[in-house]
C-alpha cells in the first residue's frame, strides 16, 4: 500500500490519502503494538523509496470487547470502522452461515427477531454497542473519524440509525451506493428540519 501510494505521488503528482486498518483488535495494547509494527514497516519502506507519504492508522471495531473499550482504542487510533457483520456475529454468538441456513427463517416467521440482524442492524443490541463506542471514543478523541463497513452500510433503516449515532460515513457494496446516498441525504435533511423546529 505504501509503495503504491508513493508511486501515485510520483507519477501523478497527487498526495493520496492512505488509511491502514488493523482488524480483529480486542485491546488498546494489542492495537498499540500492531501500530508500532505497521509504522516501523511503513517508515522503512518510505526510506527505501526515498519518499514521504502521510498515512493514518485505524482499527475495525468488530468484537464486543473492542466496542466496550472504545475510549482506550481511540487514544491509539486515527479512525474507527465498525465491522458490523462480524460484530453482529460476535454479539449474538452465532455464525451467519449457520443461522441463515438453519433457523433464521423460523425466528423471522415467529417474530422472535423483528428482522434478519445481518441485513438490518440490531439496534437494541449491536446498535447499542455502536452508539456507546462512538460516543465514548469521540469524548477522548474528537478528531476520530468513525465509519461503518459492511452490508448494514447499504440498508436504509440502519443508515438512519448510524446518522443519529453521529457515525461519519458508511461504506457498502457498489450496487447499494445509490440507495445509501439517498437515505443519507434524507437523514441529513431530517436532522436539519428537526434542529430548526427546536431552535
Amino acid at each position: 500500500m505504501i509503495e503504491g501510494a508513493a508511486q501515485v505521488a510520483s507519477e501523478e503528482g497527487k498526495a493520496p490519502e492512505v488509511e491502514i486498518m488493523i482488524s480483529q483488535v480486542a485491546s488498546a495494547g494489542e492495537l498499540q503494538k500492531a501500530r508500532e509494527i505497521v509504522e516501523q514497516t511503513a517508515q522503512e519502506e518510505l526510506k527505501k523509496l526515498g519518499k514521504k507519504i502521510s498515512y493514518k492508522i485505524g482499527t475495525m471495531i468488530e468484537t464486543p470487547r473492542a466496542a466496550l473499550t472504545a475510549a482506550e482504542l481511540a487514544q491509539v487510533a486515527d479512525f474507527f470502522s465498525f465491522g458490523t457483520n462480524d460484530l453482529t456475529q460476535a454479539t449474538f454468538a452465532f455464525s451467519r452461515d449457520d443461522v441463515e441456513a438453519k433457523f433464521m427463517p423460523f425466528y423471522l416467521e415467529n417474530k422472535i427477531l423483528p428482522s434478519n440482524p445481518f441485513e438490518t442492524l440490531d439496534v437494541s443490541g449491536v446498535g447499542r454497542l455502536v452508539k456507546m463506542a462512538s460516543e465514548e471514543a469521540k469524548q477522548v478523541n474528537s478528531k476520530l473519524r468513525i465509519g461503518v463497513c459492511g452490508e448494514h452500510g447499504g440498508d436504509p433503516d440502519s443508515i438512519m440509525f448510524f446518522h443519529n449515532t453521529k457515525v461519519d460515513y458508511v461504506s457498502c457494496s457498489p450496487y447499494r451506493v445509490p440507495v445509501a446516498r439517498l437515505v443519507a441525504a434524507q437523514a441529513a435533511l431530517k436532522g436539519k428540519a428537526q434542529a430548526s423546529t427546536t431552535a
